[in-house]
């Protein structure tokens, strides 16, 4: 989403195995040429079995690195970093796979637009 659309991450996720769903901050709605390019674009990255590492950083070493604005106020002061290859990285306290070849094809399967919030709700499964 970063990378085509020029967003931030997620404003809110809900990841289950059966479907998930994700919440972006856009200032126009995706097109379905969009949502077909995005999957094409997530399924390459998929396609590239890259490992999926953590490391432990301080709250301080993350500074600049990484918007700490979503940690609770009483997160402790060493975060958890998720990578994905060299592809990306953010903070995450969720269960990962240990290679992005684990997760199968990645098919958004309904979205939709809510005009005044300027936010695009996408519902997704991993098959």
């Amino acid at each position: 989403m970063m990378n085509l659309f020029s967003c931030g991450r997620s404003v809110s996720a809900h990841i289950e195995r059966k479907k998930s769903k994700l919440d972006y901050a856009l200032e126009t709605a995706p097109t379905e040429e969009d949502v077909k390019r995005l999957e094409e674009a997530v399924n390459a990255v998929i396609a590239q079995g890259l490992d999926v590492t953590t490391e432990f950083i301080t709250q301080e070493e993350a500074q600049g690195r990484f918007d700490l604005k979503r940690l609770p106020e009483d997160a402790s002061e060493t975060v958890r970093i998720v990578k994905v290859g060299n592809y990306d990285e953010c903070l995450c306290l969720g269960t990962h796979v240990k290679n992005t070849s684990e997760v199968g094809t990645f098919k958004v399967i309904s979205h939709d637009w809510n005009e005044e919030a300027k936010r695009w709700r996408m519902r997704f499964k991993l098959q």
